[in-house]
């Protein structure tokens, strides 16, 4: 039978119309003489009504009918009784007089209801994630995603842009994670990469005279994984010629606002608001700020100076700076037992500890409150802060990266926990004027702030100059934040040999190791590279946000877990020794390391 329309569209519109159907037995209420089924595929639900009335043969197939049968149906769209229309559905004014069925296929008992806000582990939905996809909320989410990359083709083919493929198996270079690596069979020893990212090649097809070019590109990291994190993810890459940042900018605007309206129907207001970088990281502790909320970093070094507080004294003789947030209410919300637990965490960003007061009608009350309980402290920090009369203070005494990351996590995991944010809102910000190198704690190294391809401000383009310190410079970078977390980011590149050769040695490649490992990017270098720019937006997290997902394995058909694991194939897994003798690999096992009882 050819299908008419989808379950989850059939309205009144089809009132006395015979409809075809085809889908997924959702649920079935048996009432002897009556059937009622709810059939369901990716538009819906509908229910359909088998009865003796209606054709007999038809209800002897209802009754044999179980959870997640696949059917296909004829039938007349009627009205329901007006105490029987369900108004939570789109479908629920109306349903179908089944004369005909027939089962497509039986299904055994699932190992979870297929139904939005299962009670289930993540990890049996992977395993099954074929199942999962079938619930409505992942229908949902998946569909979003398309919209998305619906209105993304749609608008850059409106700008003109051209969409380009670039290679899966490329060389590796150093981009920041650790790349996968892929042997080659005809070239013993010798590796592919897969792409963390088609940065060079966007840049070499800008050098190629493509001045617009866009593409979802698909990328891959071999890091630790988190809920925004994924080994393989996917970028809506782009990058032009001959176009300034701010024009760059502008069309990445053009085309939020364009997603936004296609696939949730939101109207933004354009141009979004910019940021610096150090206003940033001074006023939320953080390059990704949400500004849905207040709460921000007081910064109260001068005042500290004369405290009698040995704490704060001697973080600021250290080069370091005091810095408070008011929790709103938090003297009530707030038991020393929880500020505890916040105090313990913190700890993982170096601080050392957390001083906090509570703000009440006589003064300062907490562990700290006697170094500033007399003169003119309590109007001093109260006027600076902003606190009031309940609320709760916290400090933190630092170097100026210690401090960010304490108050930065406890501004917002504090607001989340106590529903400070509008979950309505959607703030967009651009995060302009990074500095072009940040200082790796891990690595105890300096490392590009964006990528080692990022043009640096005119103005600063001296400080990579010998002699010069390279670390004082900022680039022509920007990021695009939404509610808080990084959207996409970009710059300007780098578009002459002698400037990116510069790039090169202040990050401490050697001149030998620069050549062999870009020698390719610099030779092009030569041949009349135009002034060039671009932005990537990671589509994953986007289509997360746009869905209200905690995870973005929510809006991926098949993502790994948190192990980097597919629980569905069992990949990553072991391949025969011919396989590995054909490419020349041994596999060596990894030694067993004691117990620690032993």
């Amino acid at each position: 039978m050819e299908r008419t329309t989808y379950c989850g569209l059939v309205t009144e519109d089809y009132l006395d119309q015979e409809v075809t159907l085809k889908g997924w037995v959702q649920k079935r209420r048996d009432l002897g003489s009556l059937i009622f089924i709810d059939l369901r595929d990716r538009a819906g639900i509908v229910q359909l009504v088998f009865s003796e009335e209606f054709d007999r043969r038809a209800l002897e197939v209802a009754e044999k009918l179980r959870n997640e049968y696949v059917i296909e149906v004829k039938g007349t769209v009627v009205a329901r009784s007006e105490r029987e229309v369900n108004p939570d559905m789109k479908t629920g004014k109306i349903e179908v007089r089944v004369n005909e069925v027939h089962l497509l296929n039986k299904s055994k008992t699932t190992p979870f209801a297929i139904q939005d806000n299962v009670d289930v582990s993540d990890e049996l939905r992977l395993k099954y994630r074929y199942l999962d996809l079938r619930r409505p909320e992942m229908q949902r989410n998946i569909q979003l995603r398309s919209r998305i990359t619906h209105s993304v083709h749609s608008y850059f083919d409106e700008q003109g842009f051209i969409d380009i493929e670039t290679p899966d198996l490329t060389k590796s270079t150093p981009e920041g994670a650790r790349d996968y690596l892929v042997p080659s069979r005809i070239y013993p020893g010798h590796f592919y990469a897969l792409p963390q990212s088609p940065q060079l090649f966007k840049q070499l097809l800008m050098g190629a005279g493509f001045d617009r070019y866009y593409q979802l590109a698909r990328c891959f990291r071999d890091e630790d994984l988190r809920g925004d994190r994924q080994p393989e993810f996917t970028q809506i890459d782009m990058e032009t010629s001959f176009l300034t940042a701010e024009e760059i900018q502008e069309i990445t605007e053009g085309l939020i606002a364009k997603v936004m309206k296609d696939t949730v129907d939101v109207d933004v207001t354009l141009p979004f608001k910019r940021m610096d970088w150090d206003e940033s990281m001074a006023r939320f502790g953080t390059d990704q700020p949400d500004t849905r909320f207040g709460m921000e970093l007081k910064d109260l070094s001068d005042l500290m100076t004369q405290s009698d507080f040995k704490v704060f004294r001697e973080a600021l003789s250290d080069g370091g700076e005091v810095k408070a947030i008011a929790v709103p209410g938090g003297a009530d919300l707030y038991s020393r037992k929880a500020i505890d637990k916040y105090a313990d965490y913190v700890k993982r960003f170096g601080a050392k500890g957390l001083a906090w007061m509570k703000v009440t009608d006589d003064g300062f009350s907490g562990p700290v409150a006697k170094f500033f309980n007399e003169g003119d402290w309590f109007q001093q920090i109260t006027e600076r802060t902003g606190a009031k009369s309940g609320d709760l203070l916290l400090f933190a005494a630092d170097s100026k990266r210690v401090v960010a990351g304490t108050l930065g996590y406890l501004r917002t995991a504090i607001a989340k926990e106590q529903g400070m944010i509008d979950q309505s809102k959607w703030n967009f910000l651009w995060i302009v004027n990074w500095p072009l190198f940040d200082y790796d704690v891990d690595l105890e190294r300096w490392v590009p702030a964006h990528h080692p391809f990022t043009m640096p401000k005119e103005e600063d383009v001296h400080y990579l100059d010998d002699g010069e310190d390279p670390h004082k410079a900022y680039a022509q970078s920007y990021d695009i934040i939404l509610n808080g977390l990084e959207l996409g980011g970009g710059s300007i590149r780098i578009h002459t040999r002698e400037l990116q050769e510069k790039m090169f040695k202040a990050l401490g490649f050697t001149k030998e190791r620069a050549e062999d490992q870009f020698g390719f990017f610099l030779n092009a270098l030569d041949y009349g590279f135009p002034p060039h720019g671009g932005l990537a937006i990671g589509l994953d997290r986007f289509a997360r946000l746009l869905a209200h997902a905690e995870n973005i394995r929510d809006v991926i058909a098949f993502p790994k877990n948190s192990k980097a694991a597919e629980p569905m194939t069992n990949a990553p897994a072991p391949v025969s020794n011919k396989q590995l003798e054909d490419l020349h690999i041994k596999v060596v096992e990894p030694e067993k390391t004691a117990d620690k009882d032993e």
